[in-house]
């Protein structure tokens, strides 16, 4: 687990710099700021969403995770429990969506081959070389981020803690699951989600990402089977 509380603890400082950075931004600065990181986080959607190679599992991925999604209503509960601690934040002049900070910034540091091949090697081989790169990156992500989008991005570390740590925890069970097209997929399925974030916050589209999330561990039982 080192690596991955290594990048959880990246991950709190460089939003928390962010955070500190943020107060001293004017508003004109920080929403166009945001404008070029939602470009960003497209760019690299786009990226990750040409790693994919079988179209016919994007598809039933994306069509029966969001039936789920839509079933269990994520977003709804992810904004109730955002709505409670932007109430919190705002009275001390936190702006912006925690919910919106929050799953973009969990999504970008969760999403892709290294986070899963990091942390897969980490649990099988106690290899933490690729996590302990990632959290250098994810440091200067999280600051930048967190300076446009607020709070959020400092609660997505515990996400980081959970999913990265899952993975760690249950390597030997679940590496036999994670081969190399299962992967591609789940970073191309992810990447797409990570599209439509970068729309949301400019504005072009209101998607409810969360309720797409289930999407992300489809490839995992269709790759069994096609």
């Amino acid at each position: 687990m080192f690596g991955v509380l290594i990048n959880t603890l990246a991950v709190i400082i460089g939003s928390t710099v962010g955070l500190l950075l943020k107060k001293g931004i004017p508003d004109s600065i920080r929403d166009i700021v945001m404008k070029g990181l939602a470009l960003c986080t497209i760019y690299i959607g786009i990226t990750g969403s040409l790693k994919g190679q079988n179209t016919l599992i994007l598809i039933l991925s994306m069509a029966i995770g969001a039936a789920i999604g839509q079933g269990l209503d994520l977003d709804k509960r992810l904004n109730q429990f955002a709505e409670k601690l932007e109430e919190k934040f705002k009275k001390n002049g936190e702006q912006g969506s925690v919910a919106e900070g929050f799953v973009t910034a969990s999504l970008i540091f969760c999403v892709g081959a290294m986070t899963i091949v990091g942390s897969l090697r980490a649990g099988l081989m106690g290899d933490y070389e690729m996590l302990m790169t990632k959290s250098i990156l994810d440091l200067i992500s999280s600051c930048v981020f967190a300076s446009a989008l607020g709070i959020g991005v400092l609660l997505s570390a515990g996400f980081v803690l959970v999913f990265q740590g899952a993975i760690v925890l249950l390597a030997q069970y679940v590496s036999p699951f994670l081969g190399d097209a299962v992967i591609a997929e789940m970073t191309c399925a992810g990447s797409i989600l990570i599209i439509g974030l970068g729309l949301n916050i400019l504005g072009v589209t209101q998607l409810k990402i969360m309720n797409y999330l289930p999407a992300i561990f489809m490839p995992i039982i269709l790759c069994m089977f096609m």
